[in-house]
């Protein structure tokens, strides 16, 4: 419902000057296909002739007549394509669909004629990095498309400063973040991890009777931040009876009394009660460590703290004591700081504590969902439309 409510701000929006009107289909009507987009893509294929010097196989060619005669996409930074930190092949594909590629190595290569083409940066996974250089050496950037939510790698006042937006992808990440999050109270509750290493080793000859793990069902979860992925969370924590306290900078009324959840204006009330706190907030300065030596000290001893928000929101070190000394049960982290952790980092030793690979969005229809979301953004802004899901610096 959310996502549909945001996509039908944009039935206004047209490709760029020239071009018919998008045909609207499913949830994104501003991406659908439009008539004229394959003889532009091949007219760009014409103009950046396939070479091996070039990351995503292009290199500059001469014009085509044909090609210079219609609208030219426009283009868009990437970091690269497929690869270990590059945009996957069927995103890209999408992408294309808009927009004309160019790769950092590509832009790197021809400075001066890529610069003048780029008019939006797409960050997928925090990457490309974007810095007063390279914000300098684009003169008509016009937005930037963060896949995701959290936009802390990014120096909004900076970026503004240059005149350029911002946009985020809160629809499409809300879903697979919160299935996440109950997926790892869970596992953490039972003792997932353990017992499946317990099953799997050529060393177990019998399981024991007294390993136990806790109930989820009817426990009470304090969820900190009730924006869009909180109240995901708190909907399906309803349906395992819990209790729901959640803490905000603002009380969500109509939010709470959808799924019962009770207001703590107090993080300290929040987390004396709660048998699993869960983090669903995005990082600013004013909440970097928001979780430290204090805050685990009012907490259960036989509480679990969930991170899915960003890594910095917690004091590392304070939470290598408190598990270690038992202050809390366990602890079940999908971000961390930095991420990969150092091998040999102490967090890495425990065995109360889950890890996985920041994975709140990594589904085949979460990362589709995030691309049809920024393109719909990017579109926006190059139009001059309302924009869906601007980011503003504070």
């Amino acid at each position: 419902m959310l996502r549909s409510k945001a996509f039908n701000l944009l039935k206004s929006i047209h490709l760029m000057s020239g071009q018919p009107k998008l045909a609207y289909k499913g949830i994104h009507p501003v991406i659908a296909s439009h008539g004229h987009r394959s003889h532009r893509s091949v007219g760009y294929r014409q103009r950046y002739k396939t070479g091996a010097g070039s990351a995503g196989g292009r290199t500059l060619g001469a014009p085509q007549t044909k090609a210079m005669s219609e609208p030219e996409l426009p283009g868009l930074l990437i970091l690269d394509i497929g690869g270990t930190y590059g945009v996957q092949e069927n995103i890209v594909a999408l992408l294309k669909k808009h927009f004309c590629l160019i790769t950092m190595k590509e832009f790197l290569e021809n400075k001066k004629e890529m610069s003048k083409k780029i008019q939006s940066v797409f960050v997928s996974e925090c990457r490309p990095t974007v810095d007063q250089e390279l914000l300098e050496s684009l003169p008509n950037l016009k937005v930037i498309g963060n896949s995701g939510v959290g936009v802390d790698h990014l120096n909004l006042k900076m970026v503004s400063n240059f005149g350029v937006k911002v946009t985020n992808t809160p629809h499409a990440v809300a879903d697979s973040t919160a299935d996440i999050g109950m997926a790892l109270m869970l596992a953490s509750a039972r003792r997932l991890v353990e017992g499946s290493q317990i099953a799997i080793s050529p060393h177990t000859r019998y399981f024991a009777v007294d390993w136990l793990g806790v109930e989820v069902t009817r426990a009470t979860l304090g969820i900190i931040g009730m924006g869009r992925i909180g109240y995901k969370v708190a909907q399906r924590a309803r349906a395992f009876e819990m209790k729901i306290l959640y803490h905000n900078r603002k009380q969500r009324k109509e939010e709470e009394q959808a799924v019962g959840a009770h207001y703590c204006e107090k993080m300290e009330d929040l987390l004396q009660q709660s048998d699993f706190v869960m983090l669903v907030v995005n990082l600013t300065p004013e909440n970097h460590k928001m979780i430290g030596k204090k805050e685990l000290g009012l907490m259960k001893p036989t509480a679990t703290l969930i991170n899915i928000g960003r890594g910095a929101l917690i004091d590392q070190d304070a939470l290598v004591e408190a598990l270690q000394n038992n202050v809390i049960r366990a602890a079940a982290l999908d971000v961390t700081y930095p991420e990969p952790l150092p091998r040999d980092h102490p967090l890495l030793k425990l065995n109360n504590i889950i890890i996985t690979p920041h994975i709140g969005t990594a589904t085949v229809q979460a990362i589709q969902m995030m691309a049809e979301e920024a393109i719909a953004n990017m579109l926006a802004v190059l139009n001059g439309q309302p924009i869906p899901s601007e980011v503003f610096p504070k």
